[in-house]
């Protein structure tokens, strides 16, 4: 599935994701990316696992829920708009769903499953796009974001959360 995003396909605000996706296939850099965060997650303790490193800052296990919060947000537009659903939708405030999330009520080994689990979907939605389908563009959140856009989030999303967690966690 080769179709790289380029700019106007996403709000500038998501390159920073986007270009930490080396893999030009998007199926490929879903697994790769996760391939890694799963080695990363299976090596924290479980004591480690509530550790914040500042006053106000989400702990490991938040980040991780955090990431599939956003997955699914991300999976739902993917959903919609390659249905050619038009509906513009709206944004969500990740600092309102990580305290409700309870993120600290699940071991580091369910979470790393849970995200396993929800990487398998995610990767059985994209490849069954056609290539009409990853080209549809809808506004989202005030902004016009291609269905391959937001694969490409996904996977740049968690690559830039998992780089924050090896140098301020760990």
């Amino acid at each position: 599935m080769k179709l790289r995003p380029q700019p106007g396909d996403y709000d500038p605000f998501y390159q920073r994701y986007i270009e930490k996706v080396i893999e030009q296939d998007l199926l490929e850099a879903l697994k790769m990316v996760h391939q890694n965060t799963q080695s990363l997650l299976r090596s924290i303790p479980e004591e480690k696992g509530g550790f914040r490193y500042a006053e106000g800052k989400w702990s490991i296990k938040e980040v991780i829920v955090h990431l599939m919060d956003c997955e699914r947000i991300m999976t739902y537009r993917a959903l919609r708009f390659s249905r050619k659903d038009n509906t513009e939708l709206s944004g969500y405030d990740e600092n309102a769903y990580v305290p409700n999330a309870h993120a600290g009520n699940f071991s580091m080994d369910e979470l790393a499953r849970q995200f396993q689990n929800l990487r398998t979907s995610t990767i059985d939605l994209f490849s069954g796009f056609t290539e009409s389908m990853r080209n549809e563009k809808v506004p989202a959140n005030g902004s016009m974001v291609s269905v391959a856009a937001l694969g490409y989030i996904i996977a740049g999303h968690e690559a830039h959360h998992m780089e924050v967690i090896r140098e301020r966690y760990l």
